[in-house]
C-alpha cells in the first residue's frame, strides 16, 4: 500500500507524428503519480561474538570475542591451568624441601638458645605454666642409621609436620618414663621419616631434650594391623615413630617403629590433659579443615585472574601478558598448594 498518492492532472499531449508524417490523437487524460520515496534499510544492529542474536546497547558495551577470540580464550585457559598444576608440582617436590630446610634451621637456632638459657620445655606446660605453643621445638632426635636428624616441634597437625617432626601433645617428651609418640612425613617436606621402616632390630635412636640427652634401641617395626606392644614397666620408657607407608603421596597404611629407652629415664611432670582432649586434626593421618576457607578464597582469586589475563592476551598482547601473567599465578598455584598441603594427611 502507498505511502501517499497525487493524482494531478496532466498536460494533454498534443499527440506524435507517425511515420507518414500524420499526427497520432492523444491518449486519454493520465494520473500522475508521485514518486515514493526510497525506503532506507533499517541499519542492522551487531551481533555478539558469543551468539547470532542482536545486542542491545549494553551489550554493545562489553568487548566482542569472535570464532578465534574464543579458541584463544579457551586456549590461554588451559595454559593457565597448567601452569597451576606446575606450581602444585613445585610445592610437594621442590619448594616444600626447601621450606622444611629454613624451618629446621630457625627451629634449631631456637632450640639452642633456649637449651643454652635452660628455658627449654621439658612437659605440657612451659615455665610461664601455659601450654606449650604448638610449633615449639622440644627435642632433637638422631637416628645415626638413616642419617637422620631432626626437631621435633609440640604438635602434631598437618600444619605443623610440615616444619618437622611433631610430638604428640598428650605424650611425655622422649626420653622420659612413659610412651613418647612422634609423627614424621614420609615424603613431602622433607620427609624426615621416609625410610624408618628400613630401620633394624637394634638400631640406637637419641633425643635430646632440655633434661639431657637419652637413648633408644629399636625393638619391633609394625604395620596396621599388627599386634601392639606390651604394656610398659614401672619406670621404662619408650619412643614412637610414625609415618605413612606406601607409595608417594599414595600412602596406604601407618608403620610405626618402637624403641626402648635404654638409658636412665628422666622424671614426667605431671599432664595437664589426656588423649580425648586432642584435636581430630592432631590424629594419625589426619588433615587440617581450617583452611578451607582460604583455599577458597585463593581458588576464586586465581579463576578471576584466569578470566583478567585471558582478555589481556586479546586487548593487551599476548607477549606481555605472559609475562606479568606467569609469575603471578605460579606464585598464586604455590600459595593454594601450600594450604592444599594442609589439608591432606599430616604424615604424607
Amino acid at each position: 500500500m502507498t505511502s501517499f498518492t497525487s493524482w494531478l492532472p496532466s498536460r494533454r499531449p498534443t499527440g506524435e507524428q507517425d511515420a507518414s508524417g500524420r499526427r497520432r490523437a492523444a491518449g486519454p487524460w493520465r494520473p500522475i503519480r508521485a514518486l515514493r520515496p526510497s525506503r532506507s534499510k533499517r541499519p542492522t544492529r551487531p551481533v555478539t561474538g558469543w551468539s547470532h542474536e542482536s545486542a542491545g546497547p549494553a551489550a554493545r558495551a562489553i568487548p566482542v570475542l569472535g570464532a578465534p577470540d574464543r579458541w584463544r580464550f579457551s586456549g590461554s585457559a588451559i595454559v593457565v591451568v597448567g601452569l597451576l598444576l606446575v606450581g602444585f608440582a613445585l610445592q610437594f617436590t621442590a619448594v616444600s624441601q626447601v621450606t622444611y630446610s629454613r624451618d629446621q634451621q630457625l627451629a634449631r637456632d631456637a632450640f639452642r638458645y633456649q637449651l643454652a638459657n635452660a628455658t627449654a620445655p621439658v612437659g605440657q606446660t612451659g615455665t610461664d605454666g601455659r601450654l606449650v605453643p604448638e610449633g615449639t621445638p622440644v627435642a632433637i632426635v638422631q637416628v645415626p642409621a638413616l642419617g637422620l636428624d631432626t626437631v621435633v616441634l609440640q604438635g602434631t597437625t598437618s600444619e605443623t609436620t610440615r616444619s618437622g617432626v611433631g610430638h604428640r601433645r598428650d605424650t611425655p617428651l622422649p626420653g622420659q618414663v612413659g610412651a613418647s609418640v612422634v609423627y614424621g612425613r614420609q615424603t613431602a617436606y622433607g620427609g624426615p621419616f621416609g625410610r624408618i621402616d628400613q630401620l633394624d632390630k637394634g638400631a640406637v635412636i637419641t633425643a635430646t631434650t632440655g633434661q639431657g640427652t637419652a637413648k633408644y634401641r629399636v625393638v619391633d617395626v609394625r604395620r596396621t594391623g599388627d599386634h601392639v606392644p606390651a604394656p610398659l614397666e614401672a619406670g621404662d620408657g619408650r619412643l614412637t615413630l610414625v609415618s605413612s607407608a606406601g607409595l608417594p603421596f599414595l600412602p596406604d597404611s601407618v608403620v610405626r617403629v618402637d624403641a626402648e629407652l635404654v638409658s636412665k629415664a628422666a622424671p614426667t611432670p605431671t599432664p595437664s590433659f589426656g588423649y580425648a582432649a586432642l584435636a581430630p586434626a592432631e590424629l594419625t593421618m589426619a588433615g587440617d579443615g581450617s583452611v578451607w576457607p582460604f583455599l577458597v578464597l585463593g581458588l576464586i582469586v586465581l579463576a578471576g585472574m584466569v578470566a583478567l589475563f585471558a582478555v589481556g592476551m586479546r586487548f593487551w598482547g599476548r607477549r606481555q601478558t605472559l609475562v606479568v601473567a606467569v609469575p603471578v599465578v605460579l606464585a598464586v598455584g604455590l600459595s593454594a598448594a601450600s594450604q592444599l598441603t594442609v589439608l591432606l594427611p599430616n604424615l604424607m
